[in-house]
């Protein structure tokens, strides 16, 4: 059953630009959430997925080969038992640890079924034709899809030299932005935009825009990088945050949106079902309360990760130097060439984009599938 948009959401979509003939394509958006095929984070994998053996290496989705820490798989477990209940109260328990984690108000919190579900609702929320998505480019491209989905505007900014946003651009480009959105680390590069930056962006948009920050993969770039302080400082910031990285659960679903209570109100409006599923919750609960996770694992996935640039320095190959689980190498050639060429080696790489077709982008997986990476990559690169 496709949404039904109320009088006064037309009215106010109409106000922000958009033509009544996009209503349908509002709806189809408010309904399907994260089942839509153009802008989740699921979907946007498949765009990676390529027909190889079962026993390949799989390295080519950004996905945590850890999976779950224990606690969480014992705490998924336990809750299936109450399948049939809906707990609602699980998901404020993901919203209190959240929130005293973070320094900020538990209503400043929403859980989520990942972090898609948040980004394009946000689109719906304070984007229009007149009023932009403004990303980078190369970037994460789901809220660019879902702008373009209900024919907001989407503008496309290049990054600077040192592969980081390039926000005085963003703004030059886009006076009249409605969101700015950066991922930080960026996926596919996996490169950092300086924190001044960001604050310079939050002190010099537009009146009414705002900044959203991603941070799928902060976590693995380092313990200093987050910003929810400026939103406790109630700026005009939302914070996405997921499970699907760090803490190995992509095939879960759980996620969380960090901002004012004012803007994750108008996100959640366009929400008729952004329930996580219960084994979520507690597989979320249970990977905050671990002391030991996150720095864990941070170190090593960024063990593996130094190994395998070293790798790639040693034989000469220009790569885009990645805080995060993936990175970017040039291929000199069209990068799906390779990809298909590494597929018969029984080693799945990721995707390119259209930015820069000749770089493709590799997921970190354990040492001993990057060592399986290195050996197909100089066969197929000789």
């Amino acid at each position: 059953m496709t949404a039904v948009l109320s009088d006064e959401q037309k009215r106010e979509f109409v106000k922000r630009g958009f033509s009544r003939r996009t209503f349908g394509r509002i709806a189809t958006m408010m309904t399907a959430g994260a089942a839509l095929p153009f802008y989740n984070e699921a979907a946007l994998a498949q765009l990676s997925r390529v027909e190889a053996p079962a026993d390949s290496v799989w390295i080519n989705s950004n996905e945590n080969p850890l999976g779950p820490c224990p606690e969480a798989r014992e705490a998924a477990r336990k809750m299936v038992d109450f399948g049939g209940r809906y707990r609602f109260g699980e998901a404020g328990r993901v919203q209190t640890l959240l929130a005293e984690q973070e320094g900020v108000k538990q209503n400043y919190v929403a859980v989520h079924a990942g972090s898609s579900g948040p980004l394009h609702q946000a689109v719906l929320a304070f984007t229009s034709p007149t009023k932009p998505f403004v990303t980078a480019d190369p970037g994460y491209e789901a809220g660019g899809r879902a702008a373009d989905f209900v024919h907001a505007r989407v503008v496309r900014v290049p990054l600077t030299k040192d592969y980081a946003h390039d926000v005085k651009a963003m703004v030059a480009t886009a006076p009249d932005a409605g969101l700015f959105y950066i991922c930080n680390p960026n996926n596919p590069t996996g490169t950092l935009t300086k924190r001044s930056d960001i604050e310079w962006l939050v002190a010099n948009k537009p009146a009414g825009s705002i900044v959203m920050i991603d941070e799928a993969y902060t976590h693995i770039a380092g313990p200093h990088l987050f910003n929810t302080d400026l939103v406790a400082a109630d700026k005009d910031v939302v914070i996405l945050r997921t499970f699907s990285k760090i803490y190995g659960m992509a095939g879960l679903r759980a996620g969380a949106a960090i901002a004012r209570p004012d803007l994750l109100a108008k996100i959640v409006g366009f929400s008729p079902n952004g329930m996580m599923p219960i084994t979520a919750m507690a597989a979320a609960s249970a990977s905050l309360e671990s002391k030991t996770l996150v720095p864990e694992r941070r170190k090593s996935i960024g063990d593996v990760r130094e190994d395998v640039l070293g790798f790639l320095e040693k034989h000469n190959f220009k790569y885009v130097p990645s805080v995060s689980n993936c990175f970017m190498v040039d291929v000199k050639r069209p990068g799906r060439q390779v990809q298909s060429a590494m597929v018969a080696e029984k080693v799945v790489i990721g995707r390119t984009w259209d930015a820069w077709p000749t770089y493709v982008r590799v997921t970190i997986g354990t040492q001993d599938e990057m060592n399986k990476f290195k050996a197909a990559f100089l066969k197929v690169m000789a």
